[in-house]
């Protein structure tokens, strides 16, 4: 089967509609930087995009580095350079528990701040999203991102 891509001048190709991937991508795109403006606008400028690695859900209060690592499916070392990088900003603290040499990455009130903006505009922007497309339908839209977080290994309850 010959190839419709390949039978067009690059300049007259029409591309198919964007797949539910790139929809996702383009959604969550939109998402961060909302979340991006929220964070700016609660006071905290020097916040940036490759943050959002570190604060995400679930947010890591009383996690080893390494732990947040393999959860943010990032390499250490990116996770002690987005920490160091978190700590000198005082947003995230590393400290040892009692007794362990463990240290333990902890959001400071800094860094709760955050979370609470981020959390503020995400219920903004549910509330938003439920009133435009309707509650039935965003209340099923849910739903489905639920069941397909499950089977893509993440429960969100437990995480």
């Amino acid at each position: 089967m010959d190839d419709p891509y390949d039978a067009a001048p690059p300049s007259k190709r029409t591309l198919p509609p964007p797949s539910f991937g790139a929809l996702m991508r383009i959604t969550w795109q939109h998402v961060r930087a909302e979340l991006l403006e929220a964070i700016h606008a609660a006071g905290f400028p020097e916040f940036q995009d490759a943050h959002f690695a570190v604060f995400s859900y679930p947010l890591p209060d009383g996690v080893r580095p390494s732990e947040l690592a393999r959860r943010k499916n990032i390499s250490r070392q990116a996770v002690n350079y987005l920490l160091g990088q978190l700590e000198s900003l005082g947003y995230v603290e590393r400290r040892a528990e009692g007794d362990a040499d463990r240290r333990l990455v902890h959001l400071t009130p800094r860094g709760w701040a955050i979370a609470d903006a981020i959390h503020a505009r995400l219920t903004y922007l549910q509330t938003e999203w439920s009133r435009e497309v309707g509650p039935d339908r965003f209340a099923v839209f849910l739903d489905v991102l639920k069941e397909l977080s499950g089977k893509a290994g993440t429960d969100p309850r437990r995480e």
